[in-house]
């Protein structure tokens, strides 16, 4: 059975609504709401981690930085999961800066609360190990995705990946975003955009995306989009 399928739990994360509910009311008090805007940094590299996150709503990307300044998204983090799994390895950093890329709330807890409070075997513990596998399966997925697929396909599965966590057709979405996910320049984004857009898939204006036809993207889009998505969804329902 899906551990999300008999969540009874009012919360927009997945993962803390697949709590059993005596775990998920032990936990509660323990967060505090966090608006999550754009642009925001919610780790840098090499820098101490002081909070976990887990999104209701907003999407973030986990981000390798070059010594020249170049960007390129290894991972997307969104209402399934959350921010901070390094801790859960027995570090309190992590090598990549984590921003957020579609805006949303979410809730936070401070990295000495969940030590103590996120403990080996309670259920939280159990599902996030799980959710580690995921993350892990993500990021060795897109690595091979940059080397091997267009940016056209590229573009897709990432449009794709986050539909699924806004759970809207409409999100807020800038070339300079579009540009750090695929690690192309903007005139390169600017090409893929109006491509996709004249293909009758998006429809993209000024930062605003709508998602027009999602079979149609799931067609372009390369084999990593289905391959992580399976992975998910047999790790976590």
């Amino acid at each position: 059975m899906s551990v999300y399928s008999s969540s009874r739990n009012p919360v927009g994360n997945r993962l803390l609504a697949a709590l059993p509910q005596q775990e998920y009311e032990r936990l509660l008090p323990k967060f505090e709401p966090v608006s999550l805007p754009i642009k925001q940094v919610l780790y840098e590299a090499d820098e101490p981690i002081e909070y976990v996150y887990f999104s209701n709503s907003a999407v973030c990307s986990l981000l390798n930085l070059m010594l020249d300044g170049q960007t390129i998204e290894a991972a997307t983090v969104g209402k399934e999961g959350m921010l901070g799994v390094p801790l859960l390895l027995g570090t309190d950093q992590t090598p990549l800066r984590v921003i957020v890329q579609v805006p949303g709330n979410g809730l936070r807890m401070k990295t000495e609360v969940f030590k103590t409070e996120v403990y080996w075997g309670c259920p939280l513990h159990t599902l996030l190990l799980r959710y580690m596998q995921t993350l892990m399966n993500q990021i060795s997925q897109t690595a091979a995705c940059n080397s091997f697929h267009s940016v056209e396909a590229r573009c897709c599965r990432w449009l794709l990946m986050t539909h699924d966590r806004v759970g809207s057709d409409y999100f807020f979405l800038t070339h300079e975003f579009l540009s750090y996910m695929l690690g192309v320049r903007r005139a390169g984004v600017s090409e893929v955009a109006a491509t996709l857009q004249r293909s009758g898939l998006i429809e993209y204006h000024r930062g605003h995306m709508t998602i027009r036809d999602r079979k149609g993207l799931e067609a372009s889009a390369c084999e990593c989009y289905q391959s992580t998505r399976k992975e998910f969804e047999r790790l976590l329902g």
